[in-house]
């Protein structure tokens, strides 16, 4: 599992473009977004860490390893 810290994620538009964000890189990737901790999980068979940060940034977000 791969987990994030995103401290500027803070509403349901934050998650959904991190969702996006995330599928874009793995359309099979489980992903549990927690808001009030700001934490993402992915669980992924085909990514890495180092793509999902990339991503996640990519979307305007400051994903730290968790």
């Amino acid at each position: 599992m791969i987990v994030f810290q995103v401290d500027d994620m803070s509403c349901a538009h934050c998650s959904a473009a991190i969702t996006q964000a995330v599928k874009a890189v793995d359309a099979d990737a489980q992903l549990r977004i927690d808001l009030d901790a700001h934490r993402v999980e992915i669980d992924s068979r085909t990514a890495n860490a180092g793509q999902f940060d990339a991503a996640i940034r990519e979307a305007g977000y400051t994903p730290k390893p968790a």
